[in-house]
């Protein structure tokens, strides 16, 4: 049996991990990649003691970190948590079963889908979530990015470097940080289409076009593309423990300002968790804390 399992290694996990080895802790780290959404972000600004670096870039380091000490890593997918009469807890994947004293839960968020026709179908096909990843292959072309916040707009202004024209589609005014809008509007093939919907996706082989619907006049527009990046938002990957620990209305996890669940033993840690702000540096310092509280959990459990 564990001291801790930890599941998920993004910037949470992973600094959950190195705090816990730290303290001599046997630790099984879950997860299918290492990362999480910075491998998606090609500028950080505001991470300190870097001026500027890329989100894969970063993460690396974090990775390099973890890496130094003996932290047990399994390439999985966690599909279950229980609770196990004596206080400890079961987690499930797909081929095998894990036990532990205590649980860090850090496996982030995914991205949120539009649910719209031909979305699905032309997916890695000219639909992308990822602007970082896919950009550069739509060099000279125009596409779509379809989203009101900071990821959304600055998808526009990373594809707008390479594309000939981009499409900012947002149902509602931006609730991105203004420096960020700011940057945005120093683009000249950004075109903004503030308060439009998306209705659906259509193309041959790969995508051609993308209807869209003024939500004041209900009239619909075709936009001639070869490439959308949906930046809606994301959805917690809370599923696997949906029935164990209490969640919000968004599906996050309730937690503390000490990163506690509900259930003694149960931490939560950046993204995944009910936290109001959504930033590396913030779920680096969950990972941290989490660890920590877990540490002395342990230390004064009878």
């Amino acid at each position: 049996m564990y001291d801790l399992i930890i599941i998920g290694g993004g910037p949470a996990g992973m600094t959950a991990a190195v705090y816990a080895a730290r303290k001599k802790m046997d630790t099984l780290l879950i997860t299918t990649d290492f990362g999480g959404q910075p491998m998606w972000t090609m500028e950080i600004e505001n991470y300190m003691g870097y001026q500027f670096i890329t989100g894969p870039e970063l993460m690396g380091k974090f990775e390099e970190q973890v890496r130094r000490f003996s932290v047990k890593i399994e390439y999985q997918e966690a599909t279950g948590l229980t609770v196990n009469a004596d206080g400890t807890f079961t987690v499930s994947t797909a081929e095998e079963e894990h036990q532990a004293k205590t649980v860090i839960l850090a496996s982030g968020k995914r991205p949120r889908r539009l649910n719209v026709p031909g979305e699905l179908e032309f997916t890695g096909r000219g639909v992308s979530y990822c602007a970082t990843c896919d950009g550069p292959l739509f060099a000279n072309k125009k596409v779509a990015v379809v989203g009101g916040g900071n990821s959304a707009v600055q998808a526009a202004i990373e594809v707008s470097s390479v594309g000939e024209k981009v499409y900012l589609i947002s149902r509602r005014e931006y609730i991105a940080d203004p420096i960020i809008i700011d940057k945005m509007k120093e683009a000249t093939n950004i075109v903004e289409l503030t308060g439009y919907i998306t209705k659906k996706i259509e193309g041959s082989q790969v995508v051609g076009k993308i209807v869209v619907q003024n939500c004041d006049s209900n009239e619909e527009q075709e936009l001639e593309v070869e490439g959308v990046f949906v930046e809606i938002g994301l959805i917690p990957n809370s599923e696997f423990a949906q029935n164990v620990v209490e969640l919000n209305q968004n599906n996050e996890v309730v937690t503390d300002c000490r990163t506690q669940t509900n259930i003694p033993g149960l931490f939560a840690a950046g993204d995944i968790s009910n936290g109001p702000d959504k930033q590396i540096v913030i779920a680096a310092g969950d990972g941290a804390k989490a660890a920590l509280i877990a540490y002395d959990y342990l230390l004064h459990k009878r």
